[in-house]
Order: structure tokens, then sequence, then C-alpha cells
């Protein structure tokens, strides 16, 4: 286990969600009020997190990597670029509860930044009754 605590990790990821956000309204060659504030970017957000995984800092990077490949490539093709992203989205939410991130870490034991806090489950030595009497070694 790290020595960082809990606050820290969410500042962490904060500062590098903001830090994403500012460079893609950087990447924007004009300014306008839909570049700074769409709706867009609420879904978004919440694709590049579900798709990369929850609980982990990777997670969102790897997602926001898959977006900005998406979008570079498939951007052209309007309202069916939409549709493939929620797709993609609604599939990788039922295949991979925690994400392409989570799933690859849980497989692999890859960890880039180990900051959160796994929990570690104890054996015990006692003895558990089963429904039919039988007891256990737990």
């Amino acid at each position: 286990m790290s020595g960082a605590s809990s606050w820290e990790s969410y500042v962490v990821s904060a500062f590098g969600a903001g830090l994403a956000g500012a460079l893609y309204f950087l990447g924007n060659l004009r300014i306008s009020p839909d570049a700074a504030f769409a709706v867009n970017w609420t879904a978004f957000a919440i694709f590049m997190v579900m798709i990369g995984g929850l609980g982990t800092i990777e997670g969102p990077i790897v997602g926001a990597v898959i977006f900005w490949a998406l979008n570079k490539f498939f951007s052209d093709y309007g309202t069916w670029y939409l549709v493939g992203l929620g797709l993609l989205a609604i599939t990788v939410t039922l295949v991979f509860k925690q994400g392409l991130w989570g799933y690859l870490q849980a497989r692999f034991d890859w960890r880039v930044f180990p900051v959160q806090r796994r929990l570690a489950m104890k054996q015990s030595s006692a003895l558990v009754q089963t429904l039919d009497g039988a007891p256990v070694k737990a």
C-alpha cells in the first residue's frame, strides 16, 4: 500500500483530467461557445472513464487515448460515429466490468500508477457451518 492518502489520489486525478481538458480545448483552432461549453464534454468524459476503467488513474488515460483515436479516424461519419461510440461503451461495460484497463490490470497485474488502495482478504481458520450442518473450514 502506498503512502498517499485517498484525497491525494483524487487531487492527482482531478489535475490530470483538468490538464487533458485544457489541452483538448487548446487543440481547437477556433474558440467558440460549443468548443468550451458543449454538453458533449460530459458524455465524452463519461465515455472515457467507462471505456478505460474505474478506480484507477490509468483508466481514464487509456479511455482518452481510445477516444482520441476514434475521434481522429471516425468523426467524419457524424451520427454513425456517435452511435458507434455508444455501442462500444455498452459493449465494454457489459463485457469488461472495470473497463479495459481494469481487465488488463486484473489479468496481468499491471500497475503504472500504484496509488489506489487494495482490499486484502484475511484467511480465517474458523469453522463455518453449511446448510446441511457439516462444518467446513473457511
